[in-house]
């Protein structure tokens, strides 16, 4: 969609749901020559000639869109209506416009599991937005059934959605969309409802209820610490929510498969982080426990949404018992073509829901998770420190003389030297190879007793260190703005969490995601702080090497590649939850030595996988 028409949308309309309605079912019907006057729903929002304002507003649009040269068809409408959610609500909402060549494969292949297609299928989207997935699953059924539309809108299509605008702009989208295909009816009979999914009794509205055939949908994408307050209550009610801070996305499968017919079929497209977070370590549990027909596609870090950076999957589960899940990692989603799909096929047994699914190369993975003892129990880690406001503490000096660094941040402040501590970036290690060159400065108000970080007490702050005090007082508005205004910090200018406030003497760095085996750095200046990234901390300078050695591997790196969380570009993820399971090898102490001493990489790489027993 042509960038000009977001930005004249989101500059106008915005936040004025039925005004933006009626720009956009004005200039569809007015680009498509569509006659919706005697549909009693659209013609609500045809804007006259009379009114003159608005009639100038969509002059005005309909300017924008024939510079465009777009064809403004059904997509376009689907796209602009889910654009036009205010920026607050889709984060709440997360709300997102799932591709029609997604759609259309979700649709197609869930249907295509079910026995019979015919006149009394039900079929169901949770979290319809504007209900493309309805509007697909619409043309599906009218091909296999000849069911009019206007049938099909009244007896086989079920939406529910949170915000009434969404449920209306699905009225809109649908009711345009059957005119357009030559049906004209004054008024469509829908089952288009607005509800909290986490809660809502589906008993309650649809009489005989015995669980939909077909579930399809985009289950909205809202992180933990995003999700409203109403929504947050509801959660407790779904065991897939019993285990870290789950995401919204994550009770829409229990409640999608609890509302399926037996044999019935659901079909998401969604987050694919389940399979190793903390978060979903229930829903894992979930599926081994009641080990359903479970199909993933696996786009791994190939980003499906524009509007999202999300790394996502498709999932398509049949209410049916199977010993095995079926899994395969495409590149793209122009890689769905066709039905036939050579997935992989792992017994459930197979699958650790505690430590999370390894869902590629399993046998191998699994074989390296099983051996000698898990990393995560002989090395801690650390992430680095949590300001919340890097720009506000974290600084390069313009310059310097005997008692003060001077900070520039908006103007020139001078920092007394001794409130200041060097500094690292260890996620600059997959470029930089030492510290030195990552060092800055950290304004930090902590005095160390027994190697912990005591927050300095706010008049000792004032009287030693005035200038400091002064600066972090002129930014407060700006450190009160953390946690969304709501954080619980011990003074006004305590980081915003208290991790790594402590004394760390042997330290090895390195990233927290990387496209290729990174820089790993050790060092042993225990005053030595660090921010983002990951440090795993030892006894001694030997225990570290021996560490690095291991993580600079050919074998640490494939087990890297095959289970940790891949991002964009190439970049996997060497977070404590990816690397805590590889096992590490009993080794002697004369294998341990020469591990530690061997210089030659490929040598080393020969020997550990022979020990592993395991060849790349």
């Amino acid at each position: 969609m042509n960038k000009e028409i977001f930005k004249y949308l989101s500059t106008h309309f915005s936040q004025q749901p039925f005004a933006v309605d009626c720009i956009i079912v004005s200039s569809f019907a007015s680009n498509n020559n569509l006659n919706i006057k005697n549909n009693n729903l659209l013609n609500k929002y045809l804007i006259p000639e009379t009114d003159v304002e608005e009639y100038k507003k969509l002059t005005e649009f309909l300017n924008v869109l024939d510079k465009s040269n777009i064809q403004f068809g059904f997509e376009e409408l689907v796209e602009l209506f889910e654009f036009v959610i205010s920026p607050s609500d889709k984060i709440v909402n997360g709300a997102v416009y799932t591709p029609k060549k997604i759609r259309d494969w979700i649709v197609a292949q869930s249907l295509s599991k079910l026995d019979k297609v015919d006149a009394n299928i039900k079929i169901c989207d949770p979290a319809c937005g504007c209900s493309g997935f309805l509007l697909t699953a619409a043309k599906e059924i009218k091909k296999l059934t000849g069911l009019s539309y206007k049938k099909i809108f009244k007896h086989n299509l079920f939406g529910l959605d949170i915000q009434e605008y969404s449920i209306v702009r699905s009225q809109l989208l649908l009711s345009l969309f059957a005119i357009n295909e030559g049906e004209f009816e004054e008024e469509f009979k829908f089952n288009l409802l607005q509800g909290n999914a986490l809660e809502f009794d589906w008993t309650c509205h649809i009489k005989g209820f015995e669980g939909f055939n077909l579930i399809v949908g985009n289950p909205p994408y809202v992180c933990s610490r995003n999700i409203d307050e109403e929504s947050k209550k509801h959660l407790d009610k779904w065991s897939v929510c019993n285990s870290g801070h789950p995401d919204l996305y994550i009770p829409f499968f229990q409640l999608g498969m609890e509302s399926l017919s037996n044999n019935g079929v659901l079909g998401y497209i969604t987050m694919n982080t389940f399979f190793k977070s903390v978060n979903g370590r229930a829903l894992r549990y979930y599926f081994n426990s009641e080990q359903f027909n479970l199909n993933i596609i696996d786009f791994g870090s190939e980003q499906i949404f524009q509007s999202k950076s999300t790394y996502t999957c498709i999932c398509i589960i049949q209410k049916t018992k199977s010993d095995s899940v079926n899994y395969i990692k495409i590149k793209n989603a122009f890689s769905l073509n066709g039905n036939t799909i050579n997935f992989d096929q792992i017994a459930y047994e197979n699958l650790n829901p505690s430590t999370g699914w390894n869902l590629q190369s399993v046998d191998i993975v699994n074989k390296l998770e099983s051996t000698g003892t898990p990393l995560g129990k002989l090395f801690k880690t650390r992430n680095g420190i949590a300001t919340l406001k890097n720009g506000i503490y974290i600084f390069d000096p313009i310059d310097e003389d005997e008692d003060y660094y001077y900070l520039k941040n908006g103007k020139v402040y001078p920092i007394e030297k001794g409130i200041c501590r060097d500094i690292v970036n260890p996620n600059k290690l997959t470029r930089i190879d030492e510290v030195n060159s990552l060092k800055r400065k950290v304004i930090f108000p902590y005095s160390f007793k027994n190697k912990k970080a005591e927050l300095l007490p706010d008049l000792d702050f004032k009287f030693a260190f005035p200038k400091a005090y002064q600066y972090l007082k002129s930014k407060r508005n700006i450190l009160d703005s953390r946690d969304k205004g709501k954080g619980d910090y011990e003074q006004w200018y305590a980081f915003g969490r208290n991790q790594s406030l402590e004394k760390l003497k042997y330290k090895l760095f390195f990233p927290h995601i990387t496209p290729k085996i990174p820089n790993y750095v050790l060092n042993s200046n225990e005053t030595l702080l660090f921010y983002n990234g990951i440090a795993a901390i030892g006894k001694d300078e030997s225990e570290l090497r021996f560490l690095e050695k291991i993580m600079s591997s050919r074998l640490f790196w494939f087990y890297i590649t095959n289970s940790s969380k891949p991002y964009g570009s190439g970049y996997f993820s060497l977070s404590r939850n990816y690397i805590k399971n590889f096992g590490i090898y009993d080794f002697s102490d004369k294998e341990y030595d020469y591990i530690v001493n061997e210089k030659d990489s490929e040598r080393l790489d020969r020997f550990l996988e022979s020990k592993y027993e395991v060849n790349l």
